[in-house]
């Protein structure tokens, strides 16, 4: 069978099995891996090169830094310093927002959803408010602080492979460009106008669940906690020095990780126990079915394909909205993290057969890709509250649906301005 056709069959099976989830979406990626080597579209080393990528050795090395930042309770004592001085709910929803986008921005976002949850159940608990009030706008906060550095989220990261296919990078902080203004955006809007659309549901039952557990922080040494947040601040400061330094992202998060091992603020079985395979092998998956979209040409087949639906000569903001268009409905009913994987080969293909700016089109497509905000199953810190919110899926679209509106707008003002296609 041709390669270009079994790439597409096995894109298809990839998509539908993200949308369905009727295995884990690493399972998934893995089969598509294994599948594109066997017949012959990839040879091994092609399709598992991502366990030896950059950016697979940085995911790993941020877990065991944002695994000590946690554990060690220094998360859950900064959350609770911002939000202690909020009394009234649209307080708390600014204080939750904040703390969450800004943490996310530098850890995994899933992780600092993860590690707020039992925080917010506390908060809710002390203030009397409904927990529903809070964790849409925290998991929504979380989404929108991935795009804040180059490490926020697994999609930002893709990207970046992508483009160095290319000859490119994007800085640290230069999804901040956009992603800031959508946080902020984000914040004001539900202090101001989308608290109104966020749920007062009865609080379910969590007596049997892991959010319902407390931990003591007590018996941790205070200097573990410091020291903590001095190797997260370090690490974090000489990745966006990287070119100055001349050191490699993944190359400093790994000196901060083996820091923290070394020096016990973390052992080695927290530490190992810490690096999400499930993130790791999808990530691997998903680079092995770029690069076969890649060779096959099947990539350039489907750009031209949203090309011609555009038409010969589609207008740079055509081309804008329609990619935001494709990655925010996608991301929505996939995981987030997918969708990117899926879409940035295709987006690369876009930009080189219109000639236009690979960073920019790449850019549109991340910032599609994490409008997760309207269902349960966009990304997994949505699943995670779903069941402890008592929500409906109806209460994610109802919060989150006018979100996604007012990030796409913004991101049609901003992205011509930072990243125009045609510079």
């Amino acid at each position: 069978m041709n390669p270009q056709i079994i790439t597409l069959l096995f894109l298809a099976f990839a998509i539908i099995m993200f949308v369905l989830e009727k295995i884990p979406l690493s399972v998934t990626a893995m089969i598509v891996a294994i599948g594109l080597t066997v017949t012959g579209v990839l040879t091994p080393a092609e399709a598992f090169a991502g366990f030896v990528d950059s950016n697979v050795l940085l995911f790993m090395a941020m877990f065991i830094i944002g695994a000590a930042f946690f554990e060690t309770g220094m998360a859950q004592q900064i959350g609770g310093m911002v939000t202690k001085f909020a009394k009234r709910e649209r307080q708390l929803i600014v204080a939750i927002m904040s703390i969450t986008g800004l943490m996310s921005g530098f850890l995994s976002n899933t992780g600092t959803a993860a590690v707020l949850i039992p925080v917010v159940i506390g908060i809710a608990a002390k203030s009397g408010f409904a927990r529903s009030k809070f964790f849409i706008p925290l998991v929504i906060a979380a989404a929108m602080g991935g795009n804040l550095s180059l490490i926020g989220a697994p999609g930002n990261m893709i990207a970046q492979s992508g483009l160095e296919t290319v000859g490119q990078r994007f800085g640290f902080f230069e999804y901040g460009l956009v992603g800031l203004p959508i946080l902020i955006a984000g914040i004001l809007f539900y202090a101001f106008i989308g608290y109104r659309l966020l749920p007062e549901n009865k609080d379910a039952d969590i007596s049997d669940s892991i959010y319902n557990k407390t931990v003591d922080y007590d018996s941790v040494p205070r200097w573990k906690s410091i020291f903590s947040l001095v190797v997260l601040v370090l690490t974090i400061l000489a990745m966006i020095f990287e070119k100055q330094i001349g050191i490699k992202l993944h190359v400093t998060a790994w000196v901060g990780a083996l820091v923290l091992i070394v020096t016990k603020t973390i052992s080695e079985k927290d530490a190992m126990k810490s690096i999400d395979m499930s993130t790791i092998l999808l990530f691997v998956g998903s680079l092995s079915l770029a690069k076969a979209l890649q060779v096959t040409g099947a990539g350039e087949s489907i750009a031209n394909t949203i090309i011609g639906a555009l038409g010969t000569t589609p207008s740079p903001f055509a081309l804008l909205v329609a990619i935001l268009l494709i990655s925010g409905v996608m991301t929505n009913f996939m995981s987030n993290t997918a969708t990117t994987a899926l879409l940035v080969p295709i987006s690369l293909s876009i930009s080189q057969t219109l000639g236009a700016d690979p960073r920019a089109v790449l850019m549109a497509t991340v910032i599609g890709g994490s409008l997760a905000y309207a269902t349960p199953i966009g990304m997994p810190a949505n699943t995670m509250v779903y069941k402890i919110g008592n929500y409906k899926f109806n209460d994610y679209v109802k919060a989150g649906l006018p979100m996604i509106i007012i990030a796409i707008v913004i991101s049609c003002i901003l992205l011509p301005i930072f990243f125009p296609f045609y510079p």
